[in-house]
């Protein structure tokens, strides 16, 4: 959204950017100008930046009359940290026996860590996950993306099994989520009952039970037809594949014969209801 924002703002403009390297800047900066004694004299001024130094254990030495700090590396200890969780995981410590073995081929161990197609197996530790999940959609670098576009960017680096679901559920849960990206859908509206039926079998529904067991005439559903004013029902079993036109033939044979013909019939948005029966 934010590039979003630029790009509206520098469409307006009739402009060509061009890139210019550093090194072709002749121009004396402020930064590139800077004396070596003004970052001491700086870090003095700002207290912060002195609680932040003695936090991170790091001191300033005097040995003479110029002292210089050269460069400060920062590096993460989340894959340390994943490494030391994967030792005390049941479930992973039995694959890596697996890799040991040579029984398993798409998981591989690197460095002493175990890795799933060149990515990071992750432990069921609740505390690992969360901070994974609130740097790849609550942090400075990200955008509170969608839980398709979380997934897409976690596995590339990142696996355990139900990740997808962890993610569907942190995202529903997101607060700013809720409150700023609304719904691109049509509100279902209220309620509206059916009207009481005044006679039997005029107003009539219908559904399917599948997955039964399959007999000797191989018929492995139950087609339940209800009247809604008595509730009086009629079971008759039938086939799954049995296409609209069967269905219709069923129906006449068995409903229209004894009752007639209904004036409204519930259903399902089943397509073999919904195309031609």
């Amino acid at each position: 959204m934010r590039q979003r924002r630029w790009l509206e703002l520098l469409k307006d403009y009739t402009l060509d950017i061009k890139y210019h390297p550093g090194k072709a800047n002749v121009v004396a900066d402020a930064l590139s100008r800077k004396p070596k004694g003004a970052v001491a004299s700086l870090l003095t001024r700002q207290p912060h930046l002195l609680r932040d130094l003695e936090e991170s254990q790091i001191e300033l030495i005097h040995p003479t009359q110029s002292t210089s700090l050269a460069a400060l590396g920062i590096t993460s200890t989340l894959v340390e940290r994943i490494k030391a969780s994967q030792g005390s995981a049941p479930e992973l410590v039995k694959l890596m026996q697996k890799v040991e073995k040579g029984t398993i081929s798409d998981f591989s161990m690197s460095e002493g860590i175990l890795r799933f197609r060149n990515r990071l197996c992750v432990a069921d530790h609740f505390e690992l996950r969360k901070e994974l999940l609130q740097e790849s959609h609550n942090s400075t670098l990200s955008t509170h993306p969608r839980s398709t576009k979380m997934y897409r960017d976690l596995k590339t680096h990142y696996w355990w099994p139900g990740m997808k679901r962890d993610v569907t559920e942190y995202v529903a849960r997101c607060l700013t989520c809720q409150r700023v990206k609304a719904e691109h859908q049509k509100p279902g509206g209220l309620l509206q009952p059916l009207p009481i039926p005044v006679w039997k079998w005029e107003h009539t529904t219908m559904d399917f039970v599948v997955g039964m067991p399959r007999i000797k005439k191989h018929h492995d559903a139950i087609w339940v037809v209800v009247d809604r004013l008595t509730k009086s029902a009629h079971f008759l079993p039938l086939r799954t594949t049995y296409n609209a036109e069967q269905l219709a033939e069923l129906y006449i044979k068995e409903i229209v014969r004894l009752h007639g013909v209904p004036i409204s019939i519930v259903s399902a948005r089943d397509t073999k209801f919904a195309s031609r029966f």
